[in-house]
């Protein structure tokens, strides 16, 4: 994808396959829908994004159970939100009255502190033991609500708004970090948020890495449109993200101590081929490298070790630059847009690199129409 004309012609060819099979299966309606969907991909982009044209009912509608009503809500009173204030959770302790972002432990977490050490089954030698092998990982996981407001979505948040989310992800980090990284020092003045346990203790282990996620729509499994995100911390360092690290590590070690990531976002913003929205501390837009049909990814214009080493300026110019990108997902087709958000970083100590990396990888099952 070289140009703008390119990427229209690249989704152009896409869109007429993905029309003749949606009208096999719906009918034309759909497809005179979808027609209008994929003539927005052609329109020009202004480096300022109007606010979202769509909004959510202040609490969810009822919906019937028709099987081919994609990504419905299911039917929540205001009472029955488990993350709105002063309502009751499933395990039967009350929000408080919260009036930014509130943090509690994930009543249905993916790792857990104390869970059941792993014992193979295998252990002769034989090809099974060899080839399946897996370890124990322990952690903890946290929710994040981002507003009290049941019905606000990123996009339909001020920077202002969304500027609390960020100190929040900052402190949680922050009580998490290896005392003996190099980050230490700084993450001491961070003041950490209460949870519905009380203020945030250190762990038990030394986690090795946290996942700050958002999944933002029920096409992305989200199971509850209060606007919120997740963050979990595990012992082990997922594949991915190792090798992210290496790479980057070699090529800082290649190139006289030069960082990728800030060298990549210096190039993509003086050709603005892919460029979204940028503003002084950050780029947003399309990486060179992507898969999703809709990626963006959000890099500082500086090398940032982690979430501590942002001012207070660059923190607000982040909340600025994911309210232009989420306004922009769901002016694209002028609808909720599902997505996930992911911002990835390693904890434990790190003598040489840490990561700072955002992004954003919407499904491919956002292009599924979803008949109002």
């Amino acid at each position: 994808m070289t140009s703008h004309t390119g990427a229209s012609t690249y989704y152009g060819a896409v869109g007429y396959w993905y029309l003749r099979i949606v009208q096999s299966v719906h009918g034309s309606k759909w497809a005179k829908r979808g027609c209008a969907f994929f003539k927005k991909l052609t329109r020009p982009r202004g480096s300022q994004e109007s606010p979202t044209k769509t909004a959510l009912p202040e609490y969810d509608e009822k919906v019937s159970g028709d099987p081919t009503m994609f990504g419905t809500w299911t039917a929540t009173h205001p009472s029955q939100c488990y993350l709105c204030p002063g309502n009751t959770r499933a395990n039967g302790e009350h929000n408080p009255k919260f009036e930014d972002t509130y943090v509690f432990v994930n009543d249905y977490s993916a790792v857990m502190e104390e869970q059941q050490d792993y014992c193979p089954h295998n252990k002769d030698g034989s090809l099974t033991s060899r080839l399946f092998r897996a370890e124990a990982v322990t952690g903890k996981c946290y929710v994040i609500c981002f507003s009290p407001s049941h019905n606000l979505t990123l996009a339909d948040m001020t920077p202002r708004q969304i500027l609390p989310i960020i100190e929040t992800w900052t402190s949680i980090y922050c009580a998490h970090l290896d005392p003996n990284s190099p980050l230490a020092e700084l993450a001491v003045a961070t003041q950490k948020p209460r949870t519905s346990q009380g203020v945030l203790s250190s762990s038990r282990a030394q986690y090795r890495y946290m996942q700050i996620f958002e999944n933002k729509g029920s096409a992305m499994g989200c199971s509850n449109p209060h606007p919120h995100g997740q963050v979990w911390t595990t012992t082990s360092l997922p594949e991915e993200p190792a090798t992210e690290l290496i790479q980057l590590s070699k090529y800082r070690r290649e190139h006289e101590g030069s960082h990728m990531l800030t060298d990549y976002t210096q190039v993509e913003s003086k050709e603005k081929i892919r460029t979204v929205f940028e503003n002084e501390s950050f780029w947003a837009g399309v990486p060179y490298w992507a898969v999703w049909p809709f990626e963006i990814m959000i890099i500082p214009r500086k090398h940032k070790r982690s979430l501590v080493d942002f001012t207070k300026d660059e923190q607000a110019q982040l909340a600025e630059c994911i309210a232009e990108v989420t306004r922009r997902y769901d002016n694209l087709f002028e609808t909720q847009f599902p997505y996930s958000e992911l911002f990835t970083i390693p904890i434990s100590r790190c003598k040489k690199l840490n990561i700072y990396r955002h992004g954003r990888s919407p499904s491919p099952s956002s292009w599924i129409p979803r008949r109002n």
